[in-house]
């Protein structure tokens, strides 16, 4: 598969030659009887450094389609309420693998969640697949996409292009693009951040400086790909809230050529450039910010997506694992494999997940305080291993499913049971 790369830089690319127009963004004739559509996820006014929009030439406009009726798949996949939303530290079981056909939009289950798409927030959800998406889309218009693949590669086929996303790398499709899931294993398995806020950038470096971090460089956009089929698909739709689906008579995936900055990408977790101490004291998770979106209170994010990968750790009489912290951002943790070294020994395994809401003590368990307190320290590297957590400044309320679904581990609390008292003089 062909990419360009560039952290959201304004992209043109052709699947045919003559089909992107020169000079005006909307011709009177396009090329090859193309249509021309603008697909927009800023205001119009919005300041250039944030407006993103990208215009489409296609073989049909988007608006031929019929209404769309409520979907009934993907029983699973919903908002949070509230009202099975507690202030306890919270971990789950990976999800299993359904032993029918079950792709990526029935195979997604929600987990929890804040705000909304009227108001911003984030939705986090898992999924678990066991076949490809034949004849269907996926149209999200609550909210970005970050995919993050655990288990089994996929191939996600955007109305901008394809990618192919495995574990160890993540996927951003913008609110309201069409797409599907194909995969490339026997199944597939991961966790969805859906961003119903500002879209995510790259976090600013402040003191680091010019380099470190994810790189815009690093970042891929698919170029144009296009397939011309006339039979029917699916498309289903989330809207406020709830799913929704029509049928339309050919492929959504009919873009020949674009331009823009509105567009999905990928991005490599093994580029990172990870940044740490090289003195004394254990740095605070924002060093291994890979993307957030801004709220409208500075430096208070609507969502950061951290990422904890292999890396070196030298700092001298300082407690390494992260510390105990009661923490302002909610805290949702997910392990793509290896083991995560505030939670050795097993509980948090690669597909489980952990929620840990503001304010609610945490860090690492009895087993692993007791072993890094006594440790030489040494240059040791922490290695094998890709953990993450999505973060936000909202409380992440919990659906019934998290709560009541079977995968939640009762005995979570007794890993921070038995820290000996400490004995003054």
């Amino acid at each position: 598969m062909q990419y360009q790369t560039g952290f959201l830089n304004h992209f043109a690319t052709q699947a045919v030659d003559g089909a992107l127009p020169e000079g005006r963004n909307s011709p009177q004739r396009p090329a090859f009887g193309l249509y021309a559509e603008q697909f927009s996820t800023s205001a119009f006014t919005a300041p250039r450094s944030e407006n993103r929009r990208s215009w489409l030439y296609r073989m049909r406009p988007t608006t031929e389609h019929g209404a769309f009726k409520p979907y009934s798949g993907a029983a699973n996949f919903a908002a949070a309420d509230g009202s099975h939303t507690t202030p306890n530290r919270l971990r789950w079981d990976p999800l299993p693998l359904s032993t029918s056909a079950v792709d990526f939009v029935d195979g997604l289950v929600t987990y929890g969640g804040n705000g909304g798409p009227s108001e911003g927030g984030i939705g986090i959800h898992l999924y678990a697949a066991t076949a490809s998406m034949t004849g269907r889309a996926f149209q999200n218009s609550d909210g970005e996409m970050l995919i993050v693949p655990q288990h089994g590669a996929l191939l996600i086929t955007t109305e901008l292009g394809r990618m192919d996303v495995a574990p160890g790398h993540i996927g951003v499709v913008p609110k309201g693009m069409r797409f599907r899931v194909e995969l490339t294993d026997d199944t597939a398995r991961g966790y969805v951040c859906e961003n119903f806020g500002a879209p995510f950038r790259l976090p600013d470096l402040g003191p680091i400086g010019a380099n470190g971090l994810a790189n815009p460089r690093d970042f891929e956009t698919p170029v144009a790909w296009f397939e011309d089929r006339d039979e029917p698909f699916e498309v289903v739709q989330k809207f406020n809230g709830s799913l929704w689906a029509t049928t339309i008579d050919h492929s959504p995936f009919d873009v020949v050529a674009w331009h823009g900055n509105s567009v999905p990408y990928r991005y490599d977790l093994a580029r990172f450039n990870t940044i740490g101490t090289v003195s004394f004291d254990h740095p605070d998770p924002s060093i291994f910010t890979v993307l957030t979106s801004p709220s409208d209170t500075p430096g208070t994010a609507n969502c950061d997506f951290v990422i904890f990968p292999p890396r070196w750790m030298v700092g001298e009489d300082t407690f390494r694992p992260p510390w105990f912290h009661r923490n302002v951002m909610s805290e949702f943790m997910g392990l793509v494999h290896g083991e995560y070294d505030a939670k050795e020994g097993g509980g948090f395994a690669p597909g489980g997940a952990s929620l840990h809401n503001q304010f609610n003590g945490h860090g690492p368990d009895v087993e692993s305080t007791a072993k890094a307190m006594q440790a030489d320290l040494k240059p040791t590297k922490i290695d094998n291993t890709l953990a993450f957590m999505f973060e936000s400044r909202a409380i992440i309320q919990t659906t019934q499913f998290a709560m009541t679904g079977g995968l939640l581990q009762s005995d979570y609390d007794a890993c921070w049971t038995g820290f000996p008292k400490a004995r003054l003089p």
